[in-house]
C-alpha cells in the first residue's frame, strides 16, 4: 500500500514538473503614449480572469502562462484600456509584445486589436507620437529585420545611411554633425576623432532599441546637427537566453588571390593585439653616434630595428566572425538580478589590387593652362587584415522602485597592412622635376576601448501617486589607445637604367615609427522628471546635468636610415637587404644602412589636451490644447580646452594654455499639431554645436609616408554653431505604413571644414572657412504592396530622399585666392557647397517579411551626390567624393521546431561601384585624389538559440 502512494505521489510530481516546464512567457514594454516613454504599474489581465500582473517602474512587464491564445487587457487610471487578441503562448517560448496606451480626460475607452496589427503599429508609435522628431527600431523591429548588427538594422531608418558599413551618417550630412551614444551617454569609437562609433560592433540580440534623434531636446548633447543615434542595451532577457552565431564572406576581387601582400607579425595578431614583438627596440632618449663617432653601439642600435621591410605575396583567406551571447533572470523575493553578455570576433582580409591616390595642382606660371599638374601619382596594391573582438557584460537589479545596473564594454582591434606602390613624386610639389619611386610599406595599428556604465533609476515618490517623480543618474569612465607600431615605409628612387637607391631629396628616406594616442574619458549624467497637470493636462518637467572630462596624450617616435659608402646592395630593389645584418654599417668598413642620430623624437610631434565640458538643462513638455503639444526646453553648456605642445620647439610653446573657453546657451522648442488620429504637423527649432577634435585644435604634424600626406593641426579653431529649423507633415497607416514630407533649414556660423595648405596638394589642416546655410526637403513613403494583390501585404516598399542645397560665403582670404589662381575665362562665385554636406540622398529598399514562414528579406539601395570632401585654395584645386550606387541583398530565414536556427545571407555592393575621389577644375580633366574598388562580397551566416 505504501509502494503505491510513493508511486501515486512521485507521479503526481513528475506531472507537476511537466506542466510547469510547458508554460511559455508574454513579455514586453508598456508605453505611455502621452510622453512616449514607459508607463509604470499599468495593469495587465487575461480577459475574463483574475490571472494578470503589473508592469514594473521601467514600464516592463511579464506573464505567465499555459500554452494557448488569448486576449490581454492593458490598462492604467486615465488612460484608454487596449485589447489585444490572438495572443499565442507557446510551450517553454516567449512572445514580446508592446503597447501603447493614450491618455483619455473622458470616459475611458476600449480599443481593440489583434496581436500582428499591434505589432506592426508599434514600429511607429515612437516616432508618431514623440514631441520630437525621431525614428525608432525597437527590439522586436531589429529582430523581424533579421540583421545580424545595429548598422545592418539601421540601415531602415529614413534619412539614415552607412559609410563603410559601419558608420552611421543622418540627412547626408558626414561625421563632424552626427553623434552617438550608448545607453544615452558619451562613448568614443575605435577612431577617437570621430564622433561616431562603429555600428556594426553590437549584436542585436543584446540590444533593447535603437533611437535616431533628428531634432534637438535639451536633455540630449549639443554637439550634433544631423542627428543622434542612441544605442539601448538590454537590461537582461525575460528567461534564459543562449545564442551562437558564425559566418563567413568571400569577395572575388579580394579572397584566394595568390598577389595579396601580407608580412610577418607576432603571435597575437590574431587576437587583436601585438605581444611586443613591434615594441620600441630602443629607448626615446637613447643617444645615437654618428658615423664620424666611429662607435660600435650605432651597428648593434641598428640592427635592433625591425629588418622585414618588403611587402610578401601570399593566397588570402576569406573573412570569417563568430560570437555568442548568455543572459538569464533570476527573482529573489520580489526583485530580480539578470544578467546579460556577448562576445564576438571577426577577421576580414581586403585586397586592393588597384590602390590609386593622387595630388594636382594648377600651373601656377601660366593661367591659360588648364589641365592639372602632378604633384604625387600613386599607383600599387595594398592587403589588410582586420581583427575585431567585441565583448560585453552587464548586471542589473530591480526592485519595485529602483534599478541598478553595471555595464562593461571592451573592444580589441588589430590592423595590419603590406603594400607595394609605383610612384611619380614632384620634387618642388608643383608639378616639376618629376621622379620615378618604388615604395613598400609594412603598418600594423592597435586600437582598444573599455567603456564602464554604472547607472540608477530610482522612483521618488510613491507607487500609488499618479503623477510618476523619477530619478537616473550615470557615471562612465572610457579607456581608449591606438597605437601604431613598427610603421616601416622604404622608398627607393629609380635611376634611368632602373636601378634602385636612396634619395633623401625625391623619395624621402626609409623610416620606421611608433605613434602613440592614449585617451580617458569620464562621463556623468543626472536627469529628473516629474508628472504634473498644467492647464488640466498631463504635463512633464525634465531637469538634470552633466559633466565630462577627457584626456589625450599623443606622441610620435620616428627613426630614419641612410647608407653611407656604395649602395650597390639595393639596386635590386630588395629592400629587405638594407637592413641585412651584412650591410648594416660598422667601424671597421665604415660602409653600410645606419640610424640616422637627428630624427628621433621631436616634441613639435607630440601633444596634451584636455577637455572639460558641463551642461545644465530644464524642459516641460505640455499640450496647450488636446490637439496641439509642445516642449520648450533650455541647455547651457560649457567648453574648456588645454593644450600643451609646441609649434617649433624653439620659440612658441604651450604649456596646458587654455585654447577654447566657450558658455553657450542652447535653446529648443518641438510643436506638434494632431489634425486627427493619424496626421500630425511638426515644427522645431534648436540651436547645436559642431567642435574641433583634439587633433584639429592643435599645431601638432601628422604624416601618412605612404602618400606623403601631412596633416596640420590648426590652434585658432573655434566652434561651429547651428541653427536648426524643421517642418514636417506626416500621416501614419496601417500595418506599419506612412508619408511624410519634410522641409529644413540649418545657418552654420564659422564652420569647420578641411582644406589644402596655399600651394601644398599634399598638405591638409582645417578652418573656419566661413558662414553656411542649408536647405533642404525631405520625402519619405513605407507602403505595403497589398493594394495590388492581398498576396503582397507581406512585401513592404521604402523610399526616402532627400535633396539639399548648402551655400557657404569664403572668407576673404579663400575668395581673394580662387580669384588670383582662376583659370582665363574662368568666374569665381563668393559661394560655393558645404564641405561634407552631400547633395541629395536616396534610400529606396523593397523589404518582405512573412513570420508565418519565418522569412525576410529585401532589396536595398543607396547613394548620396558628389559631395565637397577637401576645399581647395589658390592653386591647389578642390576634391569632390563621387556617388557611390550601394546595392544589397538580404536574406534571412528561421527553421527548426521552435525556429531556433536562422541562415542569413548577403550580398553588398552588388554594382561593383568604386570608391573614388577626384580634384576638379575648371576646362581641365578630373584627376584622382584616391581609389578604391571594394568589390561585390557574399556572406552566409548561422545562429543557433538555446
Amino acid at each position: 500500500m505504501k509502494k503505491k502512494i510513493y508511486s501515486l505521489l512521485l507521479v503526481s510530481f513528475l506531472c507537476l514538473g511537466f506542466a510547469s516546464a510547458q508554460t511559455g512567457k508574454v513579455t514586453g514594454n508598456l508605453i505611455d503614449g502621452e510622453f512616449v516613454e514607459p508607463l509604470a504599474f499599468g495593469n495587465i489581465l487575461v480577459k475574463g480572469t483574475t490571472t494578470g500582473t503589473t508592469s514594473d517602474f521601467d514600464g516592463k512587464y511579464e506573464l505567465e502562462l499555459d500554452p494557448g491564445t488569448y486576449t490581454l487587457v492593458f490598462s492604467f487610471v486615465g488612460y484608454n484600456t487596449q485589447e489585444i487578441s490572438d495572443v499565442v503562448i507557446t510551450a517553454d517560448n516567449v512572445t514580446n509584445l508592446d503597447v501603447t496606451l493614450e491618455t483619455n480626460s473622458l470616459d475611458t475607452i476600449i480599443l481593440t486589436a489583434s496581436v500582428k496589427r499591434n505589432s506592426e503599429s508599434a514600429v511607429l508609435n515612437l516616432q508618431k507620437k514623440s514631441v520630437t522628431l525621431l525614428d525608432g527600431l525597437s527590439a522586436q523591429a531589429i529582430k523581424s529585420s533579421g540583421a545580424g548588427n545595429v548598422a545592418a538594422a539601421i540601415k531602415s531608418v529614413p534619412g539614415v545611411s552607412i559609410e563603410g558599413g559601419k558608420y552611421v551618417y543622418v540627412r547626408g550630412l558626414g561625421d563632424r554633425y552626427t553623434k552617438s551614444i550608448l545607453n544615452g551617454i558619451d562613448i568614443p569609437g575605435l577612431d577617437p576623432d570621430r564622433n561616431t562609433i562603429q555600428m556594426d560592433l553590437f549584436p542585436t540580440s543584446i540590444l533593447d532599441n535603437v533611437i535616431v534623434l533628428k531634432s534637438a531636446a535639451a536633455e540630449y548633447p549639443a554637439d550634433f546637427t544631423g542627428g543622434i543615434v542612441n544605442i539601448v542595451t538590454k537590461d537582461f532577457p525575460t528567461k534564459a537566453e543562449y545564442s551562437l552565431s558564425l559566418g563567413s564572406s568571400y569577395n572575388p576581387d579580394m579572397h584566394f588571390n595568390e598577389s595579396y601582400l601580407t608580412s610577418q607579425g607576432s603571435n597575437t595578431d590574431i587576437f587583436g593585439y601585438d605581444d611586443g614583438t613591434r615594441n620600441l627596440p630602443i629607448n626615446r632618449y637613447q643617444p645615437i653616434p654618428s658615423t664620424s663617432e666611429n662607435r660600435l653601439l650605432l651597428n648593434t642600435l641598428t640592427n635592433r630595428f625591425e629588418k622585414e621591410l618588403a611587402a610578401k605575396q601570399e593566397m588570402s583567406g576569406m573573412d570569417f566572425d563568430m560570437g555568442f551571447t548568455l543572459g538569464n533572470q533570476y527573482d529573489i523575493g520580489d526583485d530580480k538580478i539578470g544578467y546579460q553578455t556577448s562576445f564576438s570576433y571577426k577577421n576580414t582580409t581586403t585586397f586592393f589590387e588597384n590602390r590609386v591616390d593622387g595630388a594636382y595642382i594648377k600651373d601656377p606660371q601660366d593661367t591659360s593652362e588648364n589641365e592639372l599638374l602632378a604633384a604625387l601619382d600613386s599607383r600599387g596594391s595594398e592587403g589588410i587584415n582586420n581583427i575585431i573582438l567585441n565583448g560585453m557584460a552587464g548586471i542589473a537589479y530591480k526592485t519595485q522602485k529602483s534599478k541598478f545596473k553595471v555595464n562593461v564594454l571592451h573592444v580589441q582591434n588589430g590592423e595590419s597592412t603590406a603594400g607595394f606602390f609605383d610612384q611619380i613624386i614632384s620634387q618642388d610639389g608643383t608639378g616639376g622635376a618629376l621622379e620615378p619611386l618604388t615604395k613598400n610599406s609594412i603598418t600594423y595599428t592597435e586600437r582598444s576601448i573599455t567603456n564602464l556604465l554604472l547607472t540608477g533609476k530610482h522612483r521618488l515618490n510613491s507607487i500609488s501617486d499618479e503623477k510618476a517623480f523619477n530619478f537616473e543618474w550615470k557615471l562612465s569612465p572610457t579607456f581608449s589607445k591606438v597605437m601604431d607600431k613598427g610603421h616601416r615605409i622604404t622608398p627607393l628612387q629609380q635611376s634611368d637604367e632602373g636601378n634602385s637607391f636612396l634619395s633623401p631629396s625625391a623619395s624621402t628616406l626609409p623610416i620606421q615609427l611608433w605613434r602613440n594616442l592614449l585617451e580617458e574619458s569620464w562621463a556623468g549624467k543626472v536627469d529628473f522628471d516629474k508628472t504634473i497637470a498644467l492647464f488640466n493636462r498631463p504635463a512633464k518637467i525634465k531637469f538634470g546635468g552633466a559633466y565630462t572630462y577627457k584626456f589625450r596624450d599623443f606622441s610620435i617616435d620616428d627613426y630614419t636610415f641612410n647608407i653611407r659608402g656604395d649602395q650597390s646592395f639595393i639596386a635590386d630593389g630588395n629592400v629587405d637587404d638594407l637592413l641585412d645584418s651584412e650591410n648594416v654599417w660598422n667601424p671597421t668598413s665604415d660602409n653600410g644602412t645606419y640610424l640616422i642620430n637627428i630624427d628621433t623624437f621631436n616634441p613639435i610631434d607630440a601633444y596634451e589636451g584636455e577637455q572639460h565640458i558641463g551642461a545644465n538643462y530644464f524642459s516641460l513638455e505640455f499640450n496647450v490644447s488636446e490637439k496641439l503639444k509642445t516642449v520648450l526646453g533650455l541647455r547651457t553648456e560649457f567648453f574648456k580646452t588645454y593644450y600643451t605642445g609646441t609649434r617649433d620647439n624653439a620659440t612658441i610653446f604651450f604649456d596646458r594654455d587654455l585654447i577654447l573657453d566657450e558658455f553657450d546657451f542652447f535653446p529648443s522648442a518641438n510643436v506638434i499639431y494632431s489634425v486627427n488620429d493619424d496626421t500630425n504637423l511638426r515644427a522645431s527649432y534648436s540651436r547645436t554645436t559642431a567642435r574641433p577634435s583634439f587633433k584639429e585644435a592643435s599645431v601638432s604634424q601628422i604624416f601618412d609616408p605612404i602618400t606623403n600626406r601631412l596633416f596640420i593641426g590648426n590652434i585658432d579653431l573655434v566652434p561651429t554653431y547651428i541653427n536648426n529649423f524643421d517642418l514636417r507633415y506626416e500621416y501614419f497607416g496601417d500595418n506599419g505604413q506612412m508619408f511624410a514630407i519634410s522641409g529644413f533649414y540649418k545657418g552654420f556660423k564659422d564652420a569647420i571644414e578641411q582644406q589644402f595648405f596655399i600651394n601644398a596638394p599634399t598638405q591638409l589642416t582645417v578652418g573656419n572657412l566661413g558662414d553656411a546655410n542649408v536647405i533642404g526637403a525631405e520625402f519619405e513613403l513605407r507602403h505595403r504592396l497589398g493594394f495590388i494583390a492581398e498576396s503582397l501585404n507581406d512585401l513592404k516598399f521604402n523610399l526616402n530622399f532627400s535633396i539639399i542645397q548648402s551655400q557657404l560665403t569664403m572668407s576673404d582670404d579663400e575668395f581673394e585666392g580662387r580669384q588670383a589662381s582662376a583659370r582665363d575665362g574662368e568666374t569665381i562665385d563668393r559661394e560655393r557647397q558645404l564641405q561634407g554636406q552631400a547633395p541629395f540622398l536616396v534610400n529606396f529598399g523593397l523589404d518582405y517579411n512573412n513570420d508565418d514562414l519565418g522569412l525576410q528579406t529585401g532589396l536595398f539601395y543607396n547613394i548620396q551626390g558628389k559631395t565637397l570632401e577637401v576645399v581647395g585654395i589658390r592653386e591647389v584645386p578642390d576634391v569632390y567624393t563621387k556617388p557611390f550606387n550601394s546595392l544589397n541583398f538580404t536574406f534571412n530565414k528561421t527553421f527548426g521546431e521552435d525556429e531556433n536556427s536562422s541562415i542569413n545571407l548577403k550580398i553588398t555592393n552588388i554594382l561593383d561601384s568604386s570608391r573614388l575621389s577626384e580634384f576638379e577644375s575648371f576646362g581641365a580633366q578630373n584627376q584622382i585624389f584616391t581609389l578604391r574598388d571594394p568589390g561585390t562580397t557574399f556572406s552566409l551566416g548561422y545562429s543557433y538559440k538555446f
